[in-house]
């Protein structure tokens, strides 16, 4: 019998196509994941577009030409995505002529399909909370749009935005993202709890389900999570033996750039 385990496709498909567009999605659905992984950010005019850094990034895009001619702007990467256009931002280049799609876009080719949205919103402690929650409705109202939400997830580093949507949203997954950086005495992170027993505050601010950095993610933990009717959802594992690993500790999901690797782990783990 094959473990129940889900694989999720980070960012798609990221070790196999450009991250976060419409084709590398496409690739991930054709191997079979369980959740599609996506970043999200705000536009400078309010749409929600997907990128996983705050600030455009020459690792993964690339200018091709201002919006308009002697925009003032231009050259685009560097520049945060809330300065900029969704205009200027449909002019970069994401890898092998994909440009930046929004959420609108990820979600009209996703919603036929059979997979989860595991939709990520990448703010920081700077972000003001008002900031956060027009962030976090600008997000729902587009998958309410697309009829998405009973199969989408909500991820943040930035527990503020679990807090909102389980004020106002209940009905959307909230996952508590959890690496090293964020459990640091007083952290500005997780919205005023303590850092100490990060899975009994996540349980504690209303998340539905845990997803720790794969370095401090132990059986002891998944325990814990499970004692606490948590899903364990660990990222990223891109290596067989390691996925392996996490398999026998008990995780119920697994995010990686390599859903084939994944595929075949789990095949060998059913014989």
């Amino acid at each position: 019998m094959i473990p129940t385990v889900e694989v999720h496709g980070h960012r798609g498909a990221r070790g196999l196509r450009p991250e976060n567009t419409l084709p590398g999605f496409v690739h991930a659905l054709d191997l079979g994941v369980d959740a599609i992984e996506l970043d999200v950010g705000l536009s400078a005019d309010g749409t929600v577009v997907l990128n996983h850094d705050q600030v455009l990034s020459p690792r993964n895009l690339a200018d091709t030409a201002p919006a308009q001619p002697d925009d003032p702007a231009f050259p685009y990467v560097g520049k945060p995505i809330r300065e900029l256009t969704l205009a200027q931002l449909r002019t970069l280049d994401a890898g092998g002529g994909a440009g930046i799609p929004t959420l609108a876009e990820a979600c009209a080719l996703l919603a036929p399909a059979g997979a989860t949205l595991s939709v990520e919103l990448k703010t920081d402690p700077t972000w003001t909370d008002e900031e956060v929650e027009l962030f976090t409705a600008a997000v729902v109202d587009v998958l309410k749009t697309y009829g998405v939400t009973r199969r989408t997830r909500l991820l943040a580093f930035d527990w503020r935005i679990l807090t909102e949507a389980r004020r106002h949203y209940p009905g959307l997954g909230r996952v508590a993202l959890i690496e090293r950086k964020t459990l640091v005495p007083d952290s500005p992170w997780l919205a005023g709890l303590s850092p100490d027993d990060p899975i009994a505050a996540a349980a504690a601010i209303g998340a539905t389900a845990v997803s720790p950095e794969h370095v401090i993610t132990t059986p002891e933990l998944v325990d814990v999570a499970h004692t606490l009717a948590l899903p364990v959802i660990v990222w990223t594992v891109n290596d067989h033996e390691d996925m392996t690993r996490f398999i026998k500790y008990g995780v119920d999901a697994i995010v990686t750039d390599y859903p084939d690797i994944a595929a075949d782990v789990l095949s060998t783990a059913a014989l």
